[in-house]
């Protein structure tokens, strides 16, 4: 239960954040948004407020923000159609019912000819005495099919009719939360637990160690090796690791007063045939609580994982991985479960690194990604028109598929090392 609720929370947070971004550059553009969804697949909540319905679906793979002039989003009132009219005090129509019965003494019912629901807003067709009559359209006009309704979109109301510039922040805002949410995280976790100081104080002395042997004790803070001032517990480990087998003077600053210890560190060889030096201390960070210091941790967090990110990344691109170094849903939720047994704070952090590693593979130039719509944007840019959208379309169909056959591939990998290894 812990590692469900666990999940839920980062798995919801980093979506909602995404789409958020999304759902708030697009209401900015005055785009019509028809769905602010969390997950995908069959909707087991939902709540209709203004002109947007937010839902909550029952797969945990994502979420969407679905936008008046979207693929499938299409209403078209085909010649031969029989509606219902409900006209407004302008004599214009509010309410059109396709498909159903109307018992509604003020319905007019009509055998549509020709209309447009999306530029000029009108309606012709024959009405119930076979004269051909013809409304204009309201802008919020409503389309009740089978017991829904469906607010039709004026064309300046759909995402293609807007400017590319706002058709790109649109679409580059749900990555860009993304960093924003890390970034928040990273700056409440400095707020409220404190910002590592890094600074070079041994916490532990391991029995029989050379650095036991030498004299060296817990909260003994190293000034400097070999001459070398030390400013970070990084500088000690490095210089450490740097020196096996060979002596090093050490100044370490005990109760006020300056020790110096002569060390030998240990040698020691890794798995990957690299010999390197220990001498048996171990480090844990102290935090101190600074809101100057609070922002600048944010900052540094946010850049360094990134960077970290975007090098696995170029190895990832580059060929050396294989299907283990990747994980879907299935692999997260495990991780997941192992971080949340170290507390809240821990989990959180998981969460901004999470959501890092999400904006930045959304912002990957494949189909299907955002990455993907700001590339054929920035063909637009260079073309001076749109790329053909059946085109454009298929294009991103193809991604989706290959996208869900590796994700099929990467969750029954996660699934055999759950449960099979």
């Amino acid at each position: 239960m812990q590692t469900i609720l666990a999940f839920i929370l980062v798995f919801g947070l980093i979506v909602f954040f995404h789409e958020l971004g999304h759902f708030i550059f697009a209401k900015r553009a005055g785009i019509l948004v028809r769905e602010f969804a969390i997950g995908m697949g069959p909707k087991i909540f939902g709540m209709t407020k203004g002109e947007t319905i937010y839902t909550i679906r029952l797969l945990p793979l994502g979420g969407y923000v679905r936008m008046a002039g979207d693929d499938f989003d299409r209403i078209e009132l085909q010649p031969g159609y029989r509606v219902g009219l409900i006209l407004n005090n302008e004599e214009k129509v509010e309410k059109i019912y396709l498909n159903q019965n109307v018992q509604n003494p003020n319905v007019l019912f009509m055998e549509v000819e020709r209309a447009d629901l999306t530029k000029k807003l009108w309606i012709e067709g024959y009405d119930e005495e076979e004269r051909l009559v013809r409304f204009d359209v309201s802008r919020n006009a409503i389309i009740v099919e089978n017991g829904e309704e469906t607010l039709i979109a004026p064309y300046d109301r759909t995402f293609e009719a807007k400017s590319l510039w706002n058709r790109t922040l649109t679409i580059f805002a749900g990555p860009l939360f993304n960093f924003l949410l890390a970034f928040a995280i990273f700056l409440l976790l400095g707020i409220f637990q404190g910002v590592p100081t890094n600074e070079p104080i041994v916490t532990e002395v391991v029995d029989n160690s050379p650095a036991a042997v030498a004299g060296m004790q817990a909260g003994d803070y190293v000034k400097s090796i070999n001459g070398k001032p030390i400013n970070e517990w990084a500088d000690l480990t490095s210089y450490v690791q740097n020196s096996a087998g060979k002596e090093l003077s050490v100044i370490v600053k005990r109760n006020e007063e300056l020790v110096e210890l002569n060390i030998v560190p240990d040698t020691v060889k890794l798995e990957n045939g690299e010999e390197v030096g220990q001498i048996g201390v171990m480090y844990k960070s102290p935090f101190v609580k600074n809101p100057f210091k609070a922002v600048v941790y944010g900052f540094q967090q946010t850049w360094e994982y990134t960077m970290l990110i975007l090098q696995a990344l170029v190895h990832l691109i580059a060929g050396h991985f294989t299907l283990d170094d990747l994980a879907g849903p299935v692999g997260i939720y495990q991780v997941t479960g192992e971080v949340a047994k170290h507390g809240f704070f821990t989990l959180m952090y998981w969460t901004a690194v999470l959501s890092i590693n999400l904006g930045i593979m959304n912002l990957l130039p494949l189909p299907a990604l955002d990455g993907g719509r700001l590339m054929f944007f920035g063909i637009e840019a260079l073309r001076g028109k749109p790329v053909d959208r059946q085109k454009e379309g298929m294009v991103h169909f193809v991604g989706i598929v290959l996208l869900m056959i590796l994700m099929i591939a990467v969750t029954w990998n996660d699934i055999q090392r759950l449960f099979f290894q």
